[in-house]
This record gives C-alpha cells, sequence and structure tokens, in this order.
C-alpha cells in the first residue's frame, strides 16, 4: 500500500489559497468575498470548502479562489477517463483552482489548479494521483510575457527532471485547445493530470512547486501591464476574447464536467466565468492590426523558450 497523507495536502491547499488572497488584496486594493461551504448532510456529494472571490475591483473585475475538499459515493465519468478499472469507486477530492480577469485589456486573464484525487476501490488499497497546471490567456499578446510565464513553469518543474516542462507544455497545447474553433485558448502554460509517477510525496511535491510557482509566474506581468491605457477598441476585443474563455469552460474543460458531475456546489464551480462577456457573428481583426498579431502570433503552439 502506497503511503498517503490526505490531511497534509489539505493543510498546504488551504494555505496556499490564502497566500494567493492574501496577494490579490495587497494589489488590487479591494477586499474578497470568504464564502465558507458545507454540503447538507442529505447530499450526494460530501465535504466543505472555501470560495474566496473579489468582484468590481481596480485591477480585477473578477478574480475568484476557491478550495474544496469532498467526498463521494462514485467516481464520475470524467474522473475515469484513463481509469476504467476505478469506475464507480468512491473517492476523496480536494484542491485550489483560480481564474482571474483583470480589467485592463492588456493584463491578460490566468488560470491555475492543483489538486490530489483519491479512490477508494472495494477490496482494493487506495490510489491517489495528482493533478494541475497554470495557464496564460491575453487578449492583447506581449513576447515578455509569454517567456517569464514559461520561464516560471519551467523553474518550478526543473527538480522533477527535464523532461516535465516539454511533457507538460506540450499536454497544455493540447488540452487547452477550442476544437470547434481550432484555435488555442491562450499562450499556454503547463498541464498534468492523473500523476503519480514516484508515489505520493513525490506527487504531492510537485503539486507545491506549482501552487508556489504561481504568484511569481504571474504578478509581474501584472505590474508590467496594468497601467497601460486603453479604450473602447480594447476593452471591446477584451469582451469578445472573454466569449471564448467562457465557451472553453462550459464545453471542454474536465474540471467544469468533473464538479458538476459529481454534484459539486454550481456557484463554486463557475467562479471561473468573466463577469461580462460577448460574443459577434464572424468578426474579423484588421490586418496589421495587435488584435490580428494575436491570433497569428500569440494563441497557436510555439517554443516560447
Amino acid at each position: 500500500m502506497q503511503h498517503t497523507n490526505p490531511a497534509a495536502v489539505g493543510e498546504y491547499l488551504r494555505g496556499l489559497q490564502q497566500s494567493i488572497i492574501a496577494a490579490v488584496e495587497q494589489a488590487d486594493g479591494g477586499t474578497c468575498v470568504r464564502d465558507v461551504w458545507h454540503k447538507a448532510p442529505d447530499e450526494p456529494l460530501q465535504g466543505h470548502g472555501l470560495t474566496c472571490i473579489l468582484e468590481g475591483g481596480e485591477l480585477f473585475e473578477r478574480a475568484g479562489c476557491g478550495f474544496s475538499q469532498v467526498r463521494g459515493p462514485r467516481l464520475p465519468p470524467s474522473a475515469t477517463q484513463n481509469r476504467p478499472e476505478l469506475s464507480g469507486a468512491p473517492f476523496e477530492a480536494m484542491g485550489v483552482s483560480l481564474v482571474f480577469h483583470p480589467r485592463n485589456p492588456y493584463v491578460p486573464i490566468v488560470h491555475m489548479n492543483v489538486r490530489m484525487l483519491a479512490a477508494l476501490p472495494e477490496g482494493g488499497e487506495p490510489v491517489c494521483w495528482f493533478g494541475g497546471g497554470m495557464d496564460l490567456t491575453p487578449c492583447y499578446g506581449f513576447a515578455e510575457d509569454a517567456v517569464h510565464f514559461h520561464t516560471a513553469c519551467r523553474d518550478a518543474l526543473a527538480p522533477f527532471g527535464a523532461d516535465k516542462y516539454p511533457r507538460f507544455k506540450t499536454w497544455c497545447d493540447e488540452y487547452f485547445f477550442l476544437k470547434h474553433r481550432n484555435e488555442q485558448r491562450g499562450v499556454g502554460g503547463i498541464f498534468f493530470d492523473d500523476f503519480s509517477d514516484g508515489g505520493f510525496e513525490n506527487g504531492f511535491e510537485m503539486i507545491r512547486a506549482v501552487g508556489n510557482g504561481f504568484l511569481p509566474a504571474y504578478m509581474p506581468v501584472v505590474e508590467r501591464r496594468r497601467h497601460m491605457p486603453y479604450t473602447e477598441r480594447e476593452r471591446d476585443f477584451q469582451l469578445y476574447r472573454r466569449g471564448r474563455y467562457v465557451e472553453f469552460n462550459l464545453v471542454w474543460d474536465r474540471g467544469t464536467h468533473f464538479g458538476l458531475q459529481s454534484g459539486g456546489r454550481t456557484e463554486s464551480i463557475l467562479l471561473s466565468m468573466p463577469p461580462l462577456a460577448s460574443w459577434a457573428y464572424q468578426q474579423q481583426p484588421a490586418p496589421g492590426s495587435p488584435e490580428a498579431a494575436l491570433y497569428s502570433d500569440f494563441i497557436v503552439r510555439r517554443d516560447w523558450l
């Protein structure tokens, strides 16, 4: 039986959430709403969590960061796509997930998630695996921002082997892809799932490295762009690109599907939604414009390092 310590994972994740929320409040000047929740005893999913969200801030129009720790009688289909032998097993899941939607169109959207899932098959040993990653979604691309973000991702994974960054970078590119648009969601980052290489301690150490690497990866980009002037043109394009973000999260995201299929708390699951978004029929950026450059130079699969 592998040595597991879910309590230590939960303690780390709660501390990570608090450190990130403190940084958000300091940078924005606003205060997050802190919503402590518990699942009712008669619900199929049991557990608790803390959803922290800042809305209408000076820097962040909406910034949500949630911690959850839940237990259920049966793993949902989205969790056993790669592990059919565990289909229907009871489970425990915990994680921190965040999405920040900045007000300034030049500051990119960011997503980060670290999590652990433990299956408890009847008559068998507990099976734990880890997942996570972070990715950057600009509306207006800057090469130095993408390079900085990917460098931080590479450095976070370096202690776990030189193969991890290129492997997880490719995984991120393939995962955060809008198949119905034939379009990347952003400039990528890293993504991994169903990770159990090296046992429990190695997986736990990896999500700690990713979680601790988030603020150094993102906040320097925020500070570089937050005071750039913009007009209604940039704002309109930002809302249009947010529509793509909504499409991915509702149509393709496994985390969203897992939460909804398992009976999770809907408001917390959908904290990734932007406060405002728009859609336009056949919008075509002007050739040579910064908007056109986003499509040609940034939301394409490329080696940023």
